[in-house]
Order: structure tokens, then C-alpha cells, then sequence
């Protein structure tokens, strides 16, 4: 097995990037996406920290979209999943009972059910998100006897076809080939569509039996949207969802796939409405490692299933248990929840006072530690916030693009990120901000 050495040339011999690059373009599916905005080759990371083979260090405001609230390698979780590994415990487990899966529903139990008087079951699904909404879904049809779904403007819940038709992202939508429907689109609490009172109409078409619109099975939201553009929805409109769906005796499934885990501040961003869903899915940062692993958090009178009904090879990962199990203890004991309100605040006052500060229709909005940098106002064809970007990696920070058209700069710093190394990325997203609008000939308006 020939391995491609990515380790300095010697004099006259050709960068090992450049025979990585030609390993990917040859072998690797155009449908990649994240390499292209970024670049570069990494090879190690620590916390906020990825290491290029060139050994340049980049800050990373992506974390894995999501997935790395712990930052890369945490040093509590790595040494449990070492130790794991070490003592040949077992890896590959189904849905077997082992001692890993009891160590990790015991410490979700302690950590996050217990304290916030959640009843519900934990059902492991498939090793991605996307699986976890495909088993809701399933869930709350066979639940109920009905088949449709109702989902938000803007929303984004996977790429596989049931999630997918719950996604309202067009170009994501386009590559499925086939229709997607059972499907019903509102406008979301806010953003582009928010002038129209989604839950207003919703609630009027549910209550006419000549509107067209039969009941559904389950309504699908996300508390904070992030892929939609970084949009908090307000506590009175999520439990204004809430009464609605019990009205209607209707499923509520909200997504923390991406808010959950504490990106939000609380463990999970409903907690900020007061408001107890129906059904969780969960996954990303669960695993607290980047191990793959999602699950669903169902009420009890929901577990309709029967065995078998929804499985999966790899939703008994053993690792993602160790790592899981051992990050709910980080969470807790580092007091997360806390550091992270402290983050937001300095974070926002950053934002607001230095980024904001360039132009009146830059809009920033976020909480806990997801915040958005909006410049559609500025230029809706995303073509500034890709320069931004493009800056912001070249002075070595990394950061998304999310929104309509891409307008939305996106920041995901890990929960555990140092107050320097968090001042640090604002300080070249500030750089970044100013010197894209320069170089686009934008005049700030005060």
C-alpha cells in the first residue's frame, strides 16, 4: 500500500499538496463541498486549532458544523475513548446491551433528562442526523395514522429523501430526482417570509375542513435556524407552535441537531420557550468527539414501534458512546452552560460595536454561541460573504456561508474556546468585513 507522504519536500521535488490535490480530483466525487471554500490540507487539531500540513494554524469558527461543541481532541474525551480502545472494549455493537451504551443513557439521564423533567425514551438511530429525522418522521406517521408533515421557510433537516422534503433549500431540494412531498411549507417566525404570520394561517387551514390541508402527523421546526441564516425564533412564537400542535393533536418534532448540546446556551435551544417537545432528534455534537451518532428523544406514548421497525448497522457506536458519555460529564462539570452566556455576551458586544459598526444595513444576530453576520443588504447575490470568507481563511479563520444565496456569514466557535483565541477570530472578521466591502466599492452608509 502506497501512502502519499505529506511531510516538507526536498529541494526540487513536488509539494505533497499538489499530490494530494491530484489523488482527490481524480478519485474523489465532485459532490464535495467544504474542501473547496477552505482550500488546504489539515493534519492535526486541538480545541479552536487546525494544523495545515504546512503546518499553518487556522481558528476554527466552523467546528465541524456543529459537531465539535467540544472543540477537536478534547483532552477528558480523547483519554475515555483511549482507554476504551486500550482495554479492547467493544466497538462495533448494533443494538446490543453493553456496557458503553449503559454508561452513556446514564449520564444523559443524570445530565440532561433528569434536570429538565424530560420523560422521553432514547431511540439510536442511524449514524447521521438526517437519520434521525427520517425515524420522527416514521414515528409520529405511525403514531398517528396520518402522512404528512408541516415544516418552516427556510428550514433544514438533512439531504436524505424524507428529510429532504422537509428542507426548503432549493438547489438541496433539485438534487433528489424525484418529487418530494407529504410536505407543507409556513413561514418561519422570522426572516425573508416573516411578514406573513405562518402559525395564523397554519392554525386557520387546520381549522377549516374546506381548506385543502389535511391534519399531519408531525410539524417539524428548529428553534434557531442556522443553515436558514441564523433566525432565534421568539419563546412566544414557539410556544404559540406548542398549543397548536396540542390542539391538533399533532406531533412536535424539533430539530437540535445543530442547537443542541449547548450551542445555544441551555442544552438544548427550545429550553428557551418554556416548551417540551413531542420529539428530539439530536445527533452532531452528541458523541462529543466527531464520532458519528444521532438519536431521537421521544415521549413514551410515542414508542409505537415494533422491533426492527427502524435500524441501522452502525447506530450502536460504541466510541460515540465513550466520547458521549464522557463530554455530558465535560458539559456538566465545566458548567458549559454558564461560560458559554458569558461567550455570547462578549461575543455579541463585539459583533454589534465593531462589525455592525461598518454599515447600518449589516444585520448580526445570534445566541449563545451561533451567531450570524447578515450582509444581503449589502449584496444579495452572496458574492461579499464569499470574499469575506476567502479573507477570513487567508488571515486563518475559518467560517460558513449559510442563508439565502449564501448572505449569511456564519459563526460556530467550539463551546471551549479561550477568550483570546475568540478575540482573535473577531479580529479578522472585523479585518475581513471592511476590507470586502472596500474591495467591492461598497460606500458605508453611517
Amino acid at each position: 500500500m502506497h501512502a502519499i507522504d505529506l511531510t516538507d519536500p526536498g529541494p526540487g521535488e513536488p509539494h505533497p499538496d499538489r499530490a494530494a490535490d491530484d489523488l482527490y480530483e481524480r478519485l474523489e466525487s465532485d459532490v464535495r463541498s467544504y474542501c473547496r471554500s477552505f482550500p488546504t490540507s489539515f493534519t492535526t487539531a486541538r480545541g479552536a486549532r487546525l494544523t495545515a500540513t504546512d503546518g499553518t494554524s487556522y481558528l476554527d469558527f466552523l467546528a465541524g458544523a456543529g459537531a465539535l461543541n467540544y472543540g477537536h481532541n478534547h483532552p477528558r474525551v480523547k483519554q475515555a475513548v483511549l482507554e476504551h480502545i486500550a482495554g479492547d472494549g467493544l466497538v462495533q455493537g448494533l443494538d446490543l446491551h453493553t456496557s458503553a451504551k449503559a454508561a452513556f443513557l446514564s449520564a444523559l439521564e443524570r445530565v440532561v433528562l433528569a434536570p429538565r423533567g424530560l420523560p422521553h425514551k432514547v431511540q439510536f438511530t442511524g449514524p447521521t442526523g438526517t437519520d434521525a429525522v427520517e425515524a420522527a418522521f416514521k414515528l409520529a406517521r405511525l403514531a398517528t395514522g396520518r402522512s404528512g408533515v408541516v415544516a418552516f421557510s427556510g428550514g433544514y433537516h438533512g439531504h436524505s429523501l424524507g428529510a429532504l422534503a422537509a428542507t426548503a433549500n432549493r438547489q438541496h431540494r433539485a438534487a433528489a430526482g424525484v418529487a418530494l412531498d407529504r410536505v407543507t411549507f409556513v413561514p418561519y417566525a422570522c426572516g425573508p417570509a416573516a411578514a406573513f404570520d405562518g402559525l395564523a394561517y397554519l392554525e386557520a387551514a387546520l381549522g377549516d375542513t374546506h381548506s385543502g390541508i389535511d391534519l399531519p402527523a408531525a410539524v417539524i421546526v428548529e428553534a434557531v435556524q442556522a443553515e436558514g441564516g441564523v433566525w432565534v425564533a421568539p419563546p412566544q412564537w414557539l410556544q404559540r407552535l406548542r398549543a397548536l400542535c396540542d390542539h391538533h393533536g399533532i406531533v412536535l418534532i424539533v430539530d437540535e441537531i445543530q442547537t443542541g448540546c449547548g450551542r445555544t446556551g441551555p442544552f438544548f435551544a427550545f429550553e428557551r420557550a418554556g416548551i417540551v417537545p413531542d420529539v428530539v432528534t439530536v445527533s452532531k455534537s452528541i458523541s462529543g468527539f466527531g464520532l458519528p451518532m444521532s438519536l431521537v428523544l421521544l415521549r413514551p406514548e410515542l414508542d409505537v414501534w415494533q422491533p426492527g421497525d427502524h435500524c441501522g448497522t452502525f447506530r450502536g457506536h460504541q466510541l460515540a458512546f465513550v466520547a458521549g458519555a464522557a463530554a455530558l460529564e465535560v458539559f456538566a462539570d465545566d458548567r458549559l452552560e454558564e461560560v458559554t452566556a458569558a461567550n455570547a455576551d462578549h461575543l455579541a458586544a463585539r459583533l454589534t460595536g465593531e462589525v455592525a459598526a461598518f454599515d447600518r444595513r449589516i444585520a448580526v444576530r445570534g445566541v449563545g454561541m451561533l451567531w450570524g453576520v447578515d450582509l444581503s443588504a449589502l449584496d444579495p447575490s452572496g458574492s461579499l460573504t464569499r470574499r469575506v470568507g476567502a479573507i477570513a481563511f487567508d488571515e486563518g479563520v475559518i467560517v460558513e456561508r449559510v442563508g439565502r444565496n449564501d448572505t449569511v456569514v456564519k459563526l460556530l466557535p467550539p463551546l471551549v474556546i479561550g477568550r483570546d483565541d475568540l478575540d482573535a477570530g473577531i479580529d479578522v472578521l472585523v479585518t475581513a468585513v471592511g476590507k470586502a466591502m472596500a474591495d467591492a466599492g461598497i460606500v458605508p452608509l453611517a
